[in-house]
């Protein structure tokens, strides 16, 4: 984008340029021509320099688009606001080119061999005017700066009107071809839209019940590696006990986290024979919730809640929905060759929809990771998250991260890794060595997340055989996620008082508010749910 071009001239340091003199056959020869305005209207000078295939930009405005009538679409807007982005850019490299043209006035008005021929006087005259000429330059050059920032704005917010008129118009086309019904048209997307613009998104008091909808989706729970034969995992789910282990063959359930006898938590007993035995008196369970011993009395026939309980590439998957089960699990391995460096589970106290909030949103890390893996980063002028219309995953810029958001509760992410404080001006397939997350939020409360966090790397296999390296892992990630929840848990604090966490979106919150809409959508029961393609 010439946006770019324009961050690179203006951080151009002066002391860099030199006085270049060219005979007229050398510059005939190179093909260009250097153009340098004084003013907003200005002049020019016809001086060539060595900077000239920097500036050799054509000037836009004679392509300034051409709309008729008064108003204009969205998309014709847009076009609009990038034409001024254009123009910014070639503006700013001709108030640059005047500074370096009036560098090089002073380099030869202090030619030794010039001021054989001059006076003190007259030098002193020429330096003077050189001198004012300068801090003009200067100033136009703070306005020029000034003026890509505001067209910056205008060119963010312009992108997320025209991806939400994309988004309204397709759903309109949808509508269209599906008859309406009296049952549907209120649960329409469209509807949730309207309620949910970029300006009116209200993420705020107590949260609220969770949607049933939300709960038909597979869910990871635990990781495989952690359910042991005789081990038992309690988990909350949907503000719901449960516990997972291991039954007969090893095969992993989930049933509700309580004796149908006198409500003991079953997770306190043992696993006896691929069934769970509640520690108070020795009823046990089998992995679809019956039980099959009653020690000391007659056998009766109770049953506890089970849920749908597989294991798929070393995770625990439940689905806690009403509805069948989709027949497929989702894969969450890491792209090919990665391997797997650290999986741990932390339970947190907030809720599981702040924590993907943050999650989601990477402009923050400058700011708030500092003495972890931002440390020494720069804040860049201008983030974006650069994703398709209709899509829940796409990449940074300027780091070199991919992220996506995949329903119902997970982030994948993958970094390119580079020097530290050197993140910047590379995309993921530029970089040679790479890391893989996947972070897990399981709704357990409306207070409380289960995170499972993967981390998986594409080289340093031998860090997987070096002793104890799991526990540094763990101090790193919760040494990160802690400069993360001091903040959330503010918020958390605030949204329940009443305050609006999605006051004032932005340009680089477009993930974050992409995941909003789509939960909106679940929870208002929409037919049709947003960036689902």
């Amino acid at each position: 984008m010439t946006a770019i071009a324009t961050a690179a001239t203006l951080c151009l340091p002066i002391s860099l340029s030199r006085s270049s003199k060219f005979s007229s056959k050398k510059a005939v020869k190179a093909g260009f021509k250097v153009f340098a305005i004084f003013g907003e209207e200005g002049g020019s000078v016809g001086k060539k320099s060595a900077w000239g295939p920097l500036f050799d930009v054509e000037d836009p405005r004679s392509k300034f688009p051409q709309c008729k009538g008064k108003f204009f679409d969205a998309n014709q807007a847009l076009e609009v606001v990038r034409f001024d982005i254009q123009y910014c850019d070639w503006r700013a490299r001709q108030d640059l080119l005047t500074i370096m043209l009036l560098h090089e006035k002073v380099v030869d008005v202090l030619n030794p061999l010039a001021r054989e021929y001059k006076s003190v006087g007259t030098l002193k005259k020429e330096l003077a005017e050189l001198q004012e000429d300068l801090t003009q330059a200067h100033k136009q050059i703070h306005i020029s700066e000034a003026r890509v920032a505001t067209a910056l704005d205008k060119l963010a917010y312009m992108e997320a009107l025209v991806n939400d008129r994309l988004l309204q118009d397709k759903t309109a086309t949808e509508s269209d071809r599906s008859p309406p019904s009296p049952s549907t048209s209120s649960n329409s997307l469209e509807t949730v839209k309207s309620r949910l613009t970029r300006k009116s998104l209200n993420v705020s008091g107590p949260v609220q019940p969770y949607h049933s909808r939300l709960k038909n989706y597979w869910y990871p729970v635990a990781f495989s590696t952690d359910l042991k034969d005789d081990i038992m995992i309690p988990i909350e789910c949907f503000e719901e006990p449960w516990v997972i282990f291991r039954g007969e063959n090893r095969r992993p359930g989930c049933v509700q986290n309580t004796c149908a006898h006198r409500a003991c938590p079953l997770h306190l007993g043992s696993v006896n024979e691929g069934r769970i035995q509640c520690p108070y008196h020795g009823w046990e369970y089998s992995r679809d919730g019956k039980c099959e011993k009653m020690p000391s009395t007659r056998l009766l026939n109770v049953k506890i809640r089970a849920l749908p309980c597989f294991e798929q590439e070393g995770m625990i998957w439940v689905w806690p929905g009403n509805d069948p089960p989709a027949a497929t699990i989702p894969s969450l391995q890491p792209p090919p060759g990665f391997k797997i460096h650290a999986e741990i589970v932390m339970e947190l106290p907030v809720e599981h929809g702040l924590l993907l909030d943050n999650l989601l949103d990477l402009a923050h890390a400058p700011f708030t990771h500092t003495s972890t893996f931002a440390k020494g980063w720069s804040v860049p002028s201008l983030v974006k998250f650069l994703t398709p219309a209709s899509g829940l995953q796409g990449y940074w810029d300027p780091y070199p991260i991919d992220m996506e958001f995949r329903p119902p509760c997970m982030v994948l992410s993958t970094i390119g890794i580079s020097k530290p404080g050197k993140l910047e001006g590379q995309s993921t397939k530029q970089c040679s060595t790479h890391l893989h997350q996947l972070h897990v939020c399981l709704p357990s409360s409306g207070q409380k997340t289960r995170l499972l966090y993967r981390m998986s790397l594409d080289f340093a296999p031998i860090l997987k055989h070096i002793p104890f390296m799991q526990y540094l892992w763990r101090y790193f990630a919760e040494k990160v996620l802690n400069e993360d929840l001091r903040l959330v848990l503010g918020q958390q604090d605030r949204m329940i008082n009443g305050a609006n966490i999605w006051n004032s979106p932005v340009s680089y919150d477009k993930l974050g508010v992409r995941y909003r809409l789509w939960r909106a959508a679940i929870e208002q029961g929409a037919k049709h749910l947003p960036f689902s393609e």
